[in-house]
């Protein structure tokens, strides 16, 4: 087992590799507009921590403060993400990073850790069956079943923020929020603005490019979130055929 992690840095962010899935020798846009994002979110306290192996086992997390999510709360961490896959599952290196984290938590005197989950598993969320074994208990949800994980160290707890416990909008429109958290929103707000450019589809792409514009998403989720006829739909990202599947609906 390796047990070689290393920390994203300010020092060596340019050269490691970020993204869970996407591996390539050529730059690849979403990883570099993720660089980018990471780098300023880095000065504020956000960790990046991965195994030093070319894998997908990593955990990203920041102060709920300066967490891009329409959550709120006081002196919690928020777990972004986190993803072990492949021959790596199975030993223990979920376990060791979600440890990391929370020992992180209690050395700086935080009030607990949070993260978003489900009543039904989503296949985009991190395990929330192994995050409630580690004592991980819910203290909020919405109407369609999202929920807000959190394990407090002193029983304050954090919450949605009203705007996204709602997930409705004005605007009629097909509407996307997002940012570039995630290495693989690049090509595909891409590929939706080119289809609606083609099509003349009425369309309003938003991307998410400050802490207060996230802190106030109508939708629960911080890089990604499709609205329309003023209703939320997915966070899933959209290819053409998912995109006239909800078009086409009644």
């Amino acid at each position: 087992m390796n047990n070689n992690f290393i920390n994203i840095t300010a020092e060596n962010i340019n050269e490691e590799h970020l993204c869970c899935i996407i591996r390539t020798k050529k730059l690849h846009p979403g990883v570099e507009a993720k660089r980018r994002w990471l780098a300023e979110r880095l000065k504020e306290g956000h960790v990046f921590r991965k195994l030093d192996a070319k894998a997908t086992v990593f955990i990203e997390y920041a102060p709920l403060e300066t967490a891009w999510v329409p959550i709120i709360g006081d002196n919690y961490y928020y777990i972004y993400c986190l993803w072990v896959l492949g021959d790596f599952k199975g030993k223990g290196y979920a376990k060791g990073l979600m440890e990391y984290c929370i020992a992180d938590a209690r050395a700086k005197g935080k009030s607990g850790v949070c993260m978003l989950g489900a009543k039904k598993q989503k296949a985009w969320l991190s395990d929330q069956a192994f995050a409630k074994k580690i004592g991980f208990e819910v203290v909020d949800s919405t109407v369609d079943g999202y929920e807000l994980l959190a394990l407090s160290f002193d029983g304050t707890i954090p919450k949605f923020a009203a705007a996204a416990k709602e997930q409705k909008i004005d605007n009629k429109e097909l509407t996307i929020y997002y940012d570039m958290q995630c290495p693989y929103v690049y090509q595909t707000i891409e590929k939706i603005k080119q289809y609606c450019e083609t099509n003349e589809i009425p369309a309003s792409l938003i991307e998410v490019a400050s802490l207060a514009k996230a802190k106030t998403l109508p939708g629960v989720f911080n890089n990604w979130g499709v609205f329309y006829n003023g209703h939320f739909e997915t966070v899933n990202l959209l290819d053409v055929a998912a995109l006239k599947r909800i078009m086409n609906r009644k």
